[in-house]
């Protein structure tokens, strides 16, 4: 087709701009003069940091907010003259979409039909695919609030979907979803944009979500770095990419954050035993040796989308400081113990019931003190449970757990003086400042006088947060909640840290700035525990634990656990393909019946 009749945008943008005004009075430029075009029929992600305008942009889109200058024309309407005109003609999903636990899968999706006005007959026609397409047909009767987080995605796509659009508006839509719903998602947005031609837009904290887009913007505050196909993007990195192989006696991880402290590396990340380096310029072109990878061994490699990324940010992000040293006031806590030691955290048969359901079944673990160690599992696999009972903060129905060498069960008050726990929400008080939160934790752990005061002062300045000190917590970007909730957690020097999916919905560089803090922790004898729906981040760990069902399913390094994955031709294995294998064998389903989402449509 040539460029004279291809078909028009479905949606242009020229020079948008939108501004709020901040908690302080001041002016917040949230977009600053984007331009962008999506062609019908395409799948297109918005990348970037917290902050970035991904979600402004999206509303914006959706007709939910009007913009302060410039034009977007969206199926060729103008949307700031006409909203309404557009918003019959797509489907929003925004990030935390509106489902009514109370209300079962059918009575939801009715309503939704009601809201949109759409008829019996056409329910007809469209209920059955929505329920093929979801896999939901099974649980029509079932209440909302029992589902899984990612069955509720799948839901709440559904009803979004009642009346069919012209485009699909798509917010962070696999936030805080597992590995395996993540990919049966990605599977129904595919099929919906090769088999359907429907137009997608959304936007997503997962880099490697882009590769499966065709177009992708590239967004950092406000503003568009780049656009174009993802390979676009990778392309940026040509050349720059290396996979470096830690000295003898060396954690990936150490190496990793000794990298990242080096200013000719972009980006350091572990990976598979190794660590992936993304340099400023390549290596034999670099003006002189790159101090941290003198001595070790390096491998140059294809780039990634996310290595582009990383590379597109630099030029205009502020430089990034110096690894946090986690200094404690006192001093620091032991190196860590051997292998065989006595365990830090000692779990034996632990079980927990609710009624006749058991949401953990003869759980067995132990950690080593300085340990990462990495509980993963589906939703629903039993970890949030598993935490509250180590953190003693639910009674265990049976079974042994120790932490810090305390009987949980016999002592729980004794056991939580000396751990820290980041809930999945952060347990955050938004009403709150940053520095009446932090003093509120301090009193909560028993902290006072000059001793709390000098821990709330250690934590504004170790976490970087003073500029935030009396800003609410509510108001505060994602990155910045989860210092302020890793901040709460350490304030009384715990010896082990649980942390509940801490880097949920964050965006890459916030995630890389919680485990160089996590990684420093455990080289100064602090034990962690973690559980993530970030395959990559199962790196970081020492050991990993496979849950579900609430049964431990695989126990192993991440080596070991990586080699669970079946071999694809053509398709370089992850630890994200070996969770997944592990979970669908322990289920009765054929791994080899399905196949990775590798190709954009």
């Amino acid at each position: 087709m040539t460029a004279a009749t291809a078909p028009a945008p479905i949606v242009r943008g020229r020079d948008i701009a939108k501004q709020f005004r901040g908690a302080a009075g001041d002016v917040v430029h949230a977009l600053d003069g984007v331009s962008f075009e999506i062609a019908a029929g395409s799948l297109t992600a918005l990348v970037g940091p917290d902050g970035a305008g991904k979600t402004t942009l999206l509303r914006l889109t959706a007709g939910l907010l009007v913009a302060n200058s410039g034009s977007l024309q969206v199926l060729d309407i103008d949307v700031a003259h006409d909203p309404q005109a557009v918003q019959s003609r797509i489907a929003y999903m925004p990030q935390r979409f509106g489902l009514y636990e109370d209300l079962t899968v059918q009575e939801n999706l009715d309503l939704y039909a009601d809201l949109r006005g759409v008829s019996k007959e056409e329910r007809r026609t469209t209920y059955p695919g929505l329920m093929e397409m979801t896999a939901l047909g099974p649980f029509t009767r079932r209440l909302a609030g029992e589902l899984s987080g990612g069955m509720k995605q799948k839901l709440g796509l559904a009803c979004t979907l009642v009346r069919s659009p012209e485009l699909l508006v798509l917010d962070e839509p696999t936030v805080g979803v597992d590995p395996l719903s993540r990919r049966e998602l990605w599977e129904i947005l595919l099929h919906l944009v090769r088999d359907q031609h429907l137009t997608v837009m959304l936007s997503t904290s997962y880099l490697d979500e882009a590769q499966w887009c065709q177009h992708v913007l590239v967004m950092h505050e406000g503003r568009v770095l780049a656009q174009g196909a993802p390979n676009d993007i990778s392309g940026v990195a040509a050349g720059r990419s290396y996979l470096a192989e830690p000295p003898a006696g060396q954690k990936a991880r150490d190496l990793q954050a000794r990298l990242l402290d080096d200013a000719a590396v972009v980006d350091a990340v572990p990976e598979g035993g190794l660590v992936r380096v993304v340099c400023a310029e390549p290596l034999e072109h670099a003006a002189a040796p790159i101090q941290s990878l003198e001595g070790v061994k390096t491998t140059l490699t294809p780039p990634r989308f996310e290595d582009g990324f990383m590379i597109l940010l630099r030029r205009v992000a502020t430089p990034r400081s110096a690894a946090p040293r986690m200094t404690m006031d006192e001093p620091a806590a032991a190196p860590a113990g051997e292998r065989g030691a006595e365990a830090e955290v000692a779990v034996s048969d632990l079980v927990r019931k609710f009624g006749t359901f058991t949401a953990v079944d003869h759980v067995s673990f132990e950690v080593q003190r300085g340990e990462i160690f990495g509980l993963l599992g589906p939703n629903g696999a039993g970890k949030t449970t598993t935490f509250r009972m180590l953190c003693g903060l639910l009674s265990a129905t049976a079974g042994t757990l120790r932490v810090t060498g305390v009987d949980v069960r016999a002592g729980g008050a004794s056991a939580r003086r000396r751990i820290g726990y980041v809930a999945q929400k952060f347990s955050l008080y938004a009403q709150l400042s940053v520095t009446e939160n932090l003093d509120f934790f301090a009193g909560a752990y028993g902290l006072k006088g000059d001793r709390k005061r000098d821990r709330v002062a250690w934590a504004l300045r170790q976490f970087e947060l003073q500029p935030f000190a009396t800003e609410q917590s509510g108001r505060l970007p994602g990155g910045f909640k989860q210092r302020l909730a890793m901040a709460a957690a350490l304030l009384h020097e715990p010896e082990t840290l649980f942390l509940d999916e801490p880097t949920s919905g964050a965006d890459p560089q916030a995630r890389r700035d919680f485990w160089r803090r996590i990684t420093l922790l455990a080289a100064g004898g602090v034990t962690a525990i973690v559980t993530t729906h970030f395959m990559e981040e199962a790196e970081y760990c020492d050991r990993i634990a496979v849950m579900d069902a609430g049964h431990i399913l695989a126990q192993g390094t991440p080596a070991e656990i990586r080699r669970r994955a079946r071999p694809i031709p053509g398709h370089e294995t992850t630890m994200e393909d070996a969770f997944i294998a592990i979970v669908e064998t322990s289920r009765g389903v054929d791994p080899t019946e399905r196949s990775p989402v590798t190709e954009s449509p």
